[in-house]
């Protein structure tokens, strides 16, 4: 048996099984089909440990087309299911995009001290949640944005903003959700969605945005370009 022939027989066997815990409920379509996806890319584009005899790398499978909407669809759901105390509270903020996008709104007031750059004890329990979800649909690219009010300089603002996203990646990543998914950015006080000039308005800006964009099979580039 060739290689190819081997990996072929490697990708049938693992969406077998997978079709049957798929059957049994364990899995949903969508996370059925990301899971046959990931080894298939796994195994055709040759990620193998030489050293340990696996493979290994960015194992993250690409979504039908067709399957996109069912999918976004059901993590969505799996989010304001486990997110619905934080929703309430007006803590976290879910919302669905044009491009089936699903846009998560943290609020700094919650997530972090002033000034600060660490998550804050009582906000992790929030961040468990959204890390189990987002390991569960390994189908989407994770981009964290960092926004500040207007008070400071421009630089440092830019900064705690680049920070506080950094933050945020590494304790969702320390959870489980894959680095090589996630991408991070900073947009200081540049892209204010209220007014600076009071104290409402500061607050509603200092913010972390979690963009969930999916990973599309044939244009899997796109779901890591910035979603902002």
């Amino acid at each position: 048996m060739n290689l190819t022939t081997r990996k072929l027989s490697l990708i049938c066997a693992c969406a077998f099984a997978v079709s049957g815990c798929a059957t049994n409920d364990s899995l949903t379509r969508g996370q059925a089909g990301a899971a046959v996806g990931a080894v298939a890319g796994a195994v055709l584009g040759h990620q193998m440990d030489g050293d340990k005899g696996r493979y290994v790398g960015a194992v993250v499978g690409a979504i039908a087309g067709n399957a996109v909407g069912r999918y976004m669809d059901d993590q969505q759901q799996a989010l304001e299911r486990e997110l619905s105390q934080e929703q309430a509270a007006d803590e976290i903020r879910i919302s669905r995009l044009a491009d089936n996008s699903l846009k998560l709104n943290l609020s700094s007031e919650v997530s972090f001290d002033f000034d600060s750059t660490m998550v804050k004890v009582d906000f992790r329990e929030s961040l468990n949640k959204v890390a189990s979800v987002l390991s569960d649909y390994p189908g989407t690219a994770v981009h964290i944005v960092g926004h500040t009010d207007s008070v400071g300089s421009e630089v440092y603002n830019q900064q705690l903003s680049m920070r506080r996203a950094s933050s945020v990646k590494n304790y969702l990543v320390n959870k489980g959700v894959g680095a090589r998914r996630t991408r991070t950015q900073g947009f200081g006080e540049t892209t204010p969605i209220a007014n600076n000039a009071t104290e409402y308005g500061r607050e509603r800006n200092r913010r972390v945005e979690i963009y969930l964009k999916p990973i599309v099979e044939g244009s899997e580039a796109e779901a890591f370009r910035s979603p902002v």
